[in-house]
This record gives C-alpha cells, sequence and structure tokens, in this order.
C-alpha cells in the first residue's frame, strides 16, 4: 500500500542520535531524586519498582516499534490513532500527550534554575516551601526557553549533535556515581536489616512506579516515535532507539538504586527508610556523597543537576513542536503548524511551544502532583497504541511490517493494561485533574470543529468512543481506589476520591477486566478497511509548504 509519509522534514537524525533522543529524555532530572524517593516509599524493594516499571514501558514500547517501523511519520503518538479510529480518537489522546509534553521544557528550566539557585541566589525565592522565580529568575527562565527554542529551529541536526553530547555526559556522570558508590560504601546488610526487604509492604512497590517518578523517568522512550519522520533509516533506528533506551535507562537505574540503598551509612537509618533524608540543594545523590566524604563527587553531581535537566528540556520543546505538526496534519489544529522553514523544522508549532511554555512559569503550588499529571497523561496518550496495533493487524492485514510484535492480541493487551494501571497508580488527586484538562480540551475542539466543520476531517465518533468509556472508568476506578490510603484528603479537590474500597490488588483484577472490554470493543468499532487505508495513504490537508 503507498503509504504518504512527510515531506519536507530533513532526515537528518542518525540511529545513534535516535536513541540519544529517548536516552537523554529519560535520564533529566529525575535521577538525581528518583533513588531517594523510591527507597522512601518502598525501601529496598524500590529495586524491584525500576525493574517492573521497565518491563511495563517495555511492553508499550514494543507496540510502538511496531507502528513507528510501519509509519514513520513526525509526532506518530498522535497521528497513529487517526489512522485506525479517526478524527475524534486521536485529538482525545493528542490533546492530552501535547499539554503533558508542553509542560515537560518549563518544568526543567525550573529545575535548572533551582539546582543553581544556591551559587545565584536571586533567581528564585522560597516562600512556604515552594521555589518561585525572582523577576530576574523569570527572565533567565525565558531566556533558556527561547535558547531551546532556537536550536530547534535551526535544524534537527544541530539538535542532534547538541543532544548527542549532553547524553555522553550524562551517561559518564551516572556510570561513575554507581562506581564511586560501591567504591565508597558497600553495605548489603541495609537490603534486610532495616524492617526487612519491603518494609513499607509489597503494594509500595507499585505505588513507588508513579510517586517516585519511575514511569515518567521512562516515558522519555516516546521520542523515538516522535523523530521518525526525521531519521535516515527508520526500518533499523526506531526499534533500536526505543528498545536500546528502555533497556540502558533500566539497567542504570536498578544499579543507581542498588549503589544508592547499600551506600547509605546505618546511622542514617535510625528512623527508617521513609525518613531518610539529606540537606543538599542539588539533590540526596550529592547529600550522599557528601556524607562519604567524597566532595569531588558532590561537586560534579552539582554541575550535573543543571546540565541534566537542561538536556531534557533541549528535547521536549522539539518533541512539543513535532505532536502540534501531528494534530495538524490530522486536521485537528490550524494548518500553520505545519508550516516548516527552509531547515525542514515546524518553525510556528515552535513558537507555539515557546508561548504556552511561558506560562507554565507561573508560580504554581504542588509542581510535584504536576508531575504526576504528566505521567498520567502520558499514559492514557499511549494506550491508544496497542489498540491501533490490535485494529491495524485487522484492517490492513497485508501490510508490510518490517518489526513484528509476536504473540497476536497478548501483547497489544498487556500494553493496554500497563497503561491503565500507570493511571491507576497516580491516585484520584492527579487524575481528577487531567480528566478536567481532558474536558477542556474537547470544549476547545468543539468550538474549532464548528468553526471549521467545511476543512475538518470526520469525526468519526462512532469509531473513537472507545476514548470516552475508557476515560470514564478509568475516573471511577480511580475515585475509588485506595492507593495511598495515608494521604489525607485534598482540599483543592471538586471530589474527594482516593480513599475507597478498591485496593492495588483489586484494582489490578478489575482493571484487568475492564481493560479487556473496552479492547474488545474498541476492536469491534474501529474504522472499515477502506476508511483507515485512505487515512494512512492520503493526507488530512495539503503537504505543508516550506516557506
Amino acid at each position: 500500500m503507498d503509504v504518504r509519509l512527510d515531506t519536507g522534514l530533513k532526515r537528518d537524525v542518525n540511529k545513534l542520535s535516535l536513541l540519544f533522543t529517548g536516552v537523554g529524555a529519560i535520564i533529566g532530572s529525575g535521577w538525581l531524586f528518583g533513588a531517594l524517593y523510591a527507597s522512601q516509599i518502598a525501601g529496598p524493594a524500590a529495586i524491584l519498582s525500576w525493574a517492573i516499571g521497565g518491563v511495563m514501558v517495555m511492553v508499550i514500547g514494543l507496540v510502538y516499534a511496531e507502528l513507528g517501523v510501519m509509519f514513520p511519520v513526525s509526532g506518530g503518538i498522535i497521528r497513529f490513532p487517526h489512522y485506525s479510529f479517526g478524527s475524534f480518537a486521536s485529538f482525545s489522546s493528542g490533546w492530552t500527550s501535547w499539554l503533558a509534553a508542553a509542560a515537560v521544557t518549563p518544568i526543567e528550566v525550573l529545575a535548572t534554575i533551582q539546582y543553581a539557585d544556591p551559587y545565584i541566589p536571586w533567581l528564585m525565592n522560597q516562600s512556604d516551601g515552594v521555589f518561585v522565580l525572582t523577576g530576574p529568575g523569570l527572565a533567565i527562565a525565558v531566556a533558556l526557553m527561547f535558547l531551546y527554542s532556537l536550536v530547534n529551529i535551526l535544524g534537527v541536526k544541530l539538535f542532534a549533535r547538541l543532544n548527542n553530547a549532553l547524553v555522553w555526559w550524562k551517561l559518564a556522570v551516572i556510570a561513575l556515581v554507581v562506581v564511586a558508590f560501591f567504591v565508597l560504601a558497600f553495605n548489603p546488610e541495609n537490603l534486610s536489616s532495616v524492617a526487612g526487604f519491603a518494609p513499607e509492604g509489597w503494594g509500595s512497590v507499585l505505588t513507588a512506579i508513579p510517586a517516585a517518578g519511575v514511569a515518567f523517568a521512562y516515558l522519555g522512550f516516546r521520542n523515538g516515535i516522535e523523530f521518525a519522520g526525521e531519521t535516515d533509516n527508520p526500518q533499523k533506528n526506531v526499534p533500536f532507539a526505543i528498545i536500546g533506551s528502555i533497556l540502558i535507562a533500566g539497567i542504570i537505574y536498578v544499579l543507581l538504586q542498588l549503589a544508592f540503598i547499600t551506600a547509605v551509612p546505618g546511622h542514617l537509618l535510625t528512623d527508617g527508610w521513609a525518613n531518610l533524608a539529606f540537606e543538599d540543594a542539588a539533590g540526596p545523590l550529592a547529600g550522599l556523597s557528601l556524607v562519604l566524604g567524597a566532595v569531588w563527587l558532590a561537586v560534579l553531581l552539582r554541575v550535573d543537576a543543571v546540565i541534566s535537566p537542561a538536556d531534557t528540556g533541549l528535547i521536549y520543546a522539539g518533541v512539543t513542536a513535532r505532536l502540534s505538526y501531528a494534530n495538524a496534519r490530522n486536521g485537528n489544529a490550524p494548518q500553520a503548524l505545519t508550516k516548516l522553514n527552509k531547515r525542514g523544522i515546524p518553525w510556528v508549532s515552535v513558537l507555539v511551544m515557546f508561548i504556552v511554555g511561558c506560562f507554565f512559569f507561573l508560580p504554581f503550588p504542588g509542581w510535584q502532583q504536576f508531575i504526576g499529571f504528566i505521567t498520567s497523561a502520558f499514559a492514557i496518550s499511549f494506550g491508544a497504541g496497542p489498540l491501533v496495533l490490535g485494529a491495524l493487524r485487522r484492517q490492513l492485514p497485508d501490510q508490510e511490517r518490517p518489526f513484528r510484535v509476536p504473540g497476536g492480541d497478548v501483547l497489544p493487551y498487556l500494553a493496554f493494561l500497563f497503561s491503565s494501571l500507570l493511571v491507576f497508580w497516580a491516585g484520584w488527586a492527579i487524575n481528577e485533574k487531567m480528566i478536567i484538562a481532558l474536558l477542556v480540551g474537547y470544549v476547545v475542539f468543539a468550538i474549532y470543529h464548528a468553526r471549521n466543520r467545511a476543512v475538518m476531517p470526520p469525526l468519526e465518533f462512532k469509531a473513537g468512543s472507545w476514548f470516552p468509556i475508557w476515560l470514564v472508568g478509568l475516573g471511577i476506578i480511580s475515585y475509588l481506589g485506595d492507593v495511598d490510603p495515608d494521604q489525607p484528603a485534598d482540599p483543592g479537590l471538586i471530589l474527594n476520591g482516593g480513599d475507597g474500597p478498591i485496593s492495588l490488588v483489586w484494582g489490578f483484577v478489575i482493571l484487568a477486566v475492564f481493560s479487556a472490554l473496552v479492547y474488545a470493543y474498541a476492536i469491534a468499532v474501529r474504522l472499515p478497511p477502506e476508511r483507515a487505508a485512505r487515512n494512512i495513504s492520503q493526507a488530512p490537508t495539503d503537504e505543508p509548504a516550506a516557506i
């Protein structure tokens, strides 16, 4: 079948560069805190949290590897649902994905500035435990957003070269930290001496996956999909980038967690893992380095605390622009977002990313909860991919699949279930905000659709009706869930849920059944083969013009 791919985009991202877009996004600011947060929640069993999280995301990644090789287009995570389920489904998953991605770059910019604050104290003020930008700090934040935008506008080749250099730095620092901790102090008794291997129970292993940023860290694998339209050999490069980034990150994080747990001196654990803390603005790894007498390592980590989030911010500036471009290519956003400059970059999409990103610098409290919102929103957007894969195997059974996931519907169903679990484990306090954001998106979409009905693609609501059914079901299960029974009710919630009768175990059982039903329903209402083929072979709009 004739698959109409993106034209005008420059295919300047080679195999290693595509891999490093994933690795660089995974290793951002989170690795500086993830080992401590996971230890506080699950104790030594946090090692299993990173392993289980890696397996779950790998299953999701394999699904997208097959899709990304079949259709190597820019912003594929948004465009794939349009192929099998139409405009309504693609907007539903695409809105949450874009909103979450748009928040990552400004959050990483804030992380960079916060880590630099001890050395440049006029950047931020602390009020009631919340870091807020000063006037000069806001100017620096906007300048960094402009710099990341400029690098992306100047071309994907420059972006790839700069990102490669930064990722090599980050990998070298992490490897050095792991080796240094094992050499400086190795206390294997820490794995069991403080209330056992799982002091907070085995359920804490699962709770740590969203709460400690485990899932958020791994979700950077998506960038192998988002830049698939700009790599020189997608059939080989896309699976290599997706699988490779998850494997590399998984090994790094498990080793880092093990090194951290066994390096902690026993006197710091007298009050248990839940109360472990370090006094260091650059993070617990630097704090532990000082406790162990490695001042040089603490200094290096403080430097990396600025560089790591800066690289992740740079990557997501490009990702957010590709998602805007993809929404427009689906026909669900203004076509100006598809305009390319002479370097093949969707420059209007980059400009929109810059403007929207700057709004996130407002002094919102509860920034850590917003990280949880990003994880939940990304999990929602990932859920569409497994259904697309199951549908396409029935819509286009003869389509060439250079990379094929074995097992029929087993892995796609598991990937869909794992996406549901990541949302459930995030908890109602976060999911309510995600649902509200999606409802706001529907209002925007309805207004845009009403004003541009003549040029909009068919809505195909029936084919995409599985999405609101899935979302409502997840909302009810999350509201009745008991993911964190010790967490007090949030007075900011419209409905105070999250302390109901559904435990982690029963949540898994209920979601396993519910996900199977939604999966079967989505396959049943999929678009007919001829409609899916038309969505794939014909772009819903004219090819974007280079200017």
